[in-house]
């Protein structure tokens, strides 16, 4: 069996909740991908286009800084990477992760949360950032989203 990692960044909790149920359901290592600079209500303004997300996200080299690391990222064979659809794809600090990291050898499965938004290019934009790894397409799930269907879905990888 392979060893895996749940890795999620979460700005308002549903992601967080998701990736635990995902993580406790496949029996996986969990790391929570906080930026250095927490996000406030007003950074998460997707209305508003001077707001920190949506600058981030108009600029496609922004890369948040993340407070802290994986200490042996070496163990792990598959790495569940977790976080709610801004603008259509991953946000910044996704691609911030990714490019801290040697993924070669690895297969990384994208996984959001969102409202109403699909998933959109994230994974094609995540295996762009991880030369070497195999990154799957990904998938969005409801928050509702049980322990049963998660780890029926992540079964494929592990």
């Amino acid at each position: 069996m392979s060893k895996a990692l749940v890795a999620y960044f979460s700005a308002g909790g549903v992601t967080a909740k998701l990736a635990k149920r995902l993580a406790d359901g496949i029996g996986a290592d969990l790391f929570e991908i906080q930026p250095e600079t927490p996000y406030t209500d007003a950074d998460l303004n997707w209305q508003n286009s001077k707001s920190r997300s949506s600058v981030e996200m108009n600029d496609r080299g922004c890369r948040p800084a993340i407070s802290s690391g994986i200490d042996n990222m070496a163990q792990y064979d598959v790495v569940f990477v977790g976080f709610p659809v801004w603008w259509y794809r991953e946000p910044s600090i996704i691609d911030t992760f990714m490019e801290a990291y040697d993924f070669s050898g690895k297969t990384v499965v994208p996984f959001a949360t969102s409202g109403m938004s699909g998933i959109g290019d994230s994974g094609k934009n995540m295996q762009e950032l991880a030369k070497g790894a195999v990154v799957a397409a990904g998938k969005r799930f409801k928050s509702s989203a049980s322990s049963e269907e998660l780890k029926g879905w992540a079964d494929e990888w592990l």
